[in-house]
């Protein structure tokens, strides 16, 4: 089998087009939660907690360059070489992983109980016969 036909084979396998299906939803599904998250979910928290916005806390490790005027931003001091710790970008990060894991969770779940068959309903026994009724009845007279 030549290299080609192999590499053939191999991509046209349903489990690849599976995977690749799989990863260009899962990329668009991404930005949807993304947006969820920023858009929805953030400001929510956001006012809750007393008008924070995580995108907007770091911690700048080292003074900016002399003479800087920029904006003192996470995103404006990183430009300018300053090191930044962005923990407000991570807590976003963060909820974000934790919506799309507990959405797939839920999706998962769903799919699984339309997946599981019916618990099978018991059969009831057939009726008994009359003929073995009327017999069990004489042998119920004959050991009075």
């Amino acid at each position: 089998m030549s290299f080609f036909s192999e590499f053939k084979e191999f991509a046209v396998k349903g489990n690849v087009v599976d995977l690749a299906v799989g990863v260009i939803i899962g990329g668009a599904f991404g930005k949807i939660v993304d947006s969820i998250v920023k858009d929805l979910i953030m400001p929510v928290v956001g006012r809750i907690i007393g008008g924070l916005d995580f995108s907007s806390h770091f911690i700048a490790l080292a003074d900016p360059p002399s003479g800087y005027t920029g904006a003192m931003t996470a995103e404006a001091l990183s430009k300018a070489g300053v090191p930044v710790l962005a923990y407000g970008s991570f807590l976003t990060v963060l909820i974000n992983f934790i919506i799309l894991a507990f959405i797939i969770f839920m999706m998962v779940r769903a799919i699984n109980k339309l997946r599981r068959e019916p618990a099978p309903v018991p059969e009831q026994a057939p009726a008994t016969p009359e003929d073995v009724l009327l017999l069990r009845e004489i042998r119920d007279a004959l050991r009075k």
